[in-house]
C-alpha cells in the first residue's frame, strides 16, 4: 500500500510539472514563434527576405490628396490592394484594416498609415471607392489610391501583384497586406485566411514601430 501510495504521489508530481512546463511553452508561443531555422520571429505575419523597401510612389486617393511613398518615412505603413467590385478577399481586408485602427490609441493612430491601392483604378472611381469603405467602416481609416490609372499600372510591377484589371476578375487579384517599418523596409504580410486579423496587425504594426 505505502508503494502504491508513493507510485501515486510520484505520478501526480511529474503530471504536474509536465502541466506547468507545457503551460510555459504554450503562453510563450502566444507572442513569439520559432521559424524551421530555430531563430524566434518577432513578427506574427511571414517575414520576406530582409532589405526590400517601401516602392515609391505618387498616387491621389478617392478624396483627390495626393500620396506620396516618401512623406511616408517615419510612419509604419500599411500597405494592401484592392478591387472596390471585388466580393472575396476585399471587404474582408478592408473591415479587418479598419477594425485595426480602432484598436490603436490615439497616439499610435499618428505614426500608422493604411493605403489600398486599387487593382483596377477604372471601375475604382472615387464615388465607387468611397461607398466599397463605407460599408466596411473604413472611411477615414484606410487611404484608397485610385489614380492616375498609368501611374498605378507601374505601381503594380514595382510590388510585384497581379491586379484584377490584368486577370479580367473582381475577385482575382494580389491582396496581401504587407507592413513597412519606419524606415521603409518591409517587416511582415499578412494573408486573409491565414494570419490576418487586427490583433495580428496591430501586434505587427507596434512591433514594426518599436524595433527602430
Amino acid at each position: 500500500m505505502k508503494l502504491a501510495a508513493a507510485l501515486s504521489v510520484l505520478t501526480l508530481f511529474l503530471f504536474g510539472a509536465f502541466a506547468a512546463a507545457f503551460g510555459l511553452m504554450a503562453s510563450d508561443d502566444r507572442d513569439t514563434w520559432r521559424s524551421a531555422s530555430g531563430e524566434r520571429a518577432v513578427y506574427r505575419g511571414s517575414e520576406p527576405p530582409p532589405g526590400i523597401r517601401l516602392p515609391n510612389f505618387a498616387l491621389r486617393d478617392y478624396t483627390g490628396e495626393l500620396v506620396r511613398a516618401r512623406n511616408l518615412r517615419g510612419k509604419v505603413v500599411v500597405i494592401t490592394f484592392l478591387d472596390s467590385q471585388c466580393t472575396a478577399s476585399c471587404p474582408v481586408i478592408a473591415s479587418q484594416i479598419g477594425r485595426t485602427i480602432d484598436l490603436l490609441t490615439s497616439a499610435e493612430r499618428d505614426y500608422v498609415e493604411a493605403v489600398a491601392i486599387s487593382t483596377d483604378p477604372a471601375e475604382d472611381t472615387r464615388a465607387s471607392a468611397r461607398r466599397f469603405l463605407a460599408r466596411q467602416r473604413a472611411v477615414g481609416k484606410l487611404r484608397f489610391l485610385t489614380r492616375p490609372e498609368q501611374a498605378i499600372r507601374s505601381v503594380w510591377k514595382s510590388f510585384a501583384i497581379l491586379s484584377s484589371l490584368e486577370s479580367g476578375k473582381d475577385t482575382l487579384h494580389s491582396a496581401p497586406v504587407r507592413v513597412y517599418d519606419r524606415n521603409g523596409m518591409w517587416v511582415s504580410t499578412l494573408h486573409v485566411g491565414v494570419d490576418l486579423t487586427p490583433e495580428n496587425l496591430v501586434h505587427d504594426s507596434r512591433r514594426a514601430f518599436n524595433d527602430n
